[in-house]
């Protein structure tokens, strides 16, 4: 099985965002980056999928060069090579990014795409699908669990209110992952030492016209707010309650 993984190089949880001089994009310089979580997720599921059933694992990232590092990390984690498709400065168009991936991709003609649910950064949720639709893929989002039978796939995806539901696919397909489905796993030394010496092919993005832009970044503003609650010791704790559960959602 030919198993394709986007991943994509977000900022690291710990960065606090710094907003850019033009007000539209955050200070790069000052930033850290790391594997998008649920890409991780994504990768790891892929890399089963190979050990259980054969084939090859190519990662799949769009973006400066410095996306070069997850490519690496992925390389180390067991992928058996890369796809970079560069472009400058990184879109924030979730079509932008599919028609770049989908260019890069196409040739190739996997059996199984995977992405991750969403971006730790963005959360738009739709790269995947939209790269779905450009490759001509069936597909199936929020996955939990993946089967492979015969004549495709059959897939778990999680729902609302902690329901469930089973899917079958035929292959080739797209399927976004979500976070927690394995166990990842890290780069050893070996791995490291082995992802030197592992192709990783470099693809120009074709020309792209966003459909959408960003207009203004700002930092949430903190605030904070003291509210006295009076009544006996009994009514008190009972609107304490009803607070923490109704307006503060902390229950």
């Amino acid at each position: 099985m030919k198993i394709a993984v986007c991943v994509k190089q977000v900022p690291t949880r710990e960065w606090h965002p710094r907003v850019a001089d033009d007000g539209r994009s955050i200070r790069e310089q000052d930033a850290s980056f790391e594997m998008n979580e649920p890409d991780a997720y994504a990768l790891e599921e892929a890399l089963r999928l190979r050990e259980a059933h054969g084939g090859e694992v190519v990662v799949c990232s769009l973006g400066p060069a410095r996306v070069q590092q997850v490519l690496r990390e992925a390389l180390a984690r067991g992928a058996d090579r890369a796809i970079h498709v560069t472009v400058e400065p990184s879109p924030t168009d979730p079509l932008a990014v599919a028609d770049g991936l989908a260019h890069a991709m196409r040739e190739e003609a996997f059996d199984l795409v995977l992405t991750g649910l969403q971006s730790d950064d963005l959360g738009q949720a739709q790269a995947g699908v939209v790269l779905a639709e450009r490759l001509g893929l069936a597909h199936a989002t929020i996955i939990m669990e993946v089967q492979v039978v015969e004549g495709g796939l059959r897939v778990k995806r999680e729902l609302e209110g902690g329901w469930f539901q089973w899917l079958s696919l035929p292959l080739p397909a797209l399927l976004t992952i979500q976070s927690g489905i394995n166990q990842l796993r890290y780069a050893t030394l070996k791995g490291i030492m082995a992802a030197k010496k592992k192709e990783v092919r470099t693809v120009a993005a074709p020309p792209a016209q966003a459909l959408q832009e960003v207009v203004r970044l700002s930092v949430p503003a903190r605030t904070k707010q003291t509210r006295l609650i009076a009544g006996t010791p009994g009514d008190a704790a009972a609107e304490l309650v009803r607070c923490l559960r109704e307006d503060a959602r902390a229950l």
